[in-house]
C-alpha cells in the first residue's frame, strides 16, 4: 500500500477506534459490575452459613446442657445434634429416659424440630 492510501485509510482506522473504545469499556464496566454482584452474594452466603452453624452449636449445648441437668436423662447414652434448628438425638436409653430427651429437646429456645433416633436400652439396676 502507498503512503497516499494509508492516509486515506488512516481517518477510517481511527473512526473506528473511536467507536469500538466506549463499547469496549462498556463491556469491561459490566463484567467489573457482575464480578462485584456475585462477591457480595458469596460473601452473603457465607455470612448466613457461618451464622446457621453458630446458632445450631448454641442449640446443641443448650440442649446437651439440659439433658446432664435432667435426672432421668443424665449418664445415658444420648448423642445432640443441629442443623438448621432440627435437632436429632441418637445413642441408646431407656424409653422414659428418650422421651424426655426429646421434651428437652423441644423445649429448648431455637429449636424447630426434634428427630427422636434413642435406640432403646435396658436400664441399669443398682447393685448391691
Amino acid at each position: 500500500m502507498s503512503h497516499k492510501g494509508v492516509l486515506k485509510f488512516l481517518p477510517s482506522l481511527m473512526l473506528g477506534v473511536a467507536l469500538a473504545v466506549p463499547a469496549f469499556a462498556e463491556s469491561a464496566s459490566q463484567s467489573m459490575k457482575d464480578a462485584g454482584h456475585s462477591a457480595t452474594n458469596a460473601v452473603s452466603h457465607a455470612w448466613q452459613g457461618t451464622k446457621t452453624a453458630v446458632k445450631d452449636t448454641d442449640i446443641t449445648a443448650k440442649v446437651k446442657i439440659a439433658l446432664h441437668n435432667d435426672k432421668l436423662t443424665k449418664g445415658h447414652d444420648i448423642h445432640v445434634t443441629t442443623r438448621d434448628g432440627v435437632v436429632t438425638l441418637t445413642g441408646h436409653a431407656p424409653s422414659e429416659a428418650a422421651r424426655r430427651a426429646a421434651k428437652l429437646a423441644r423445649e429448648t429456645t431455637g429449636v424447630v424440630s426434634v428427630n427422636n433416633d434413642i435406640r432403646p436400652s435396658r436400664s441399669v439396676s443398682s447393685r448391691d
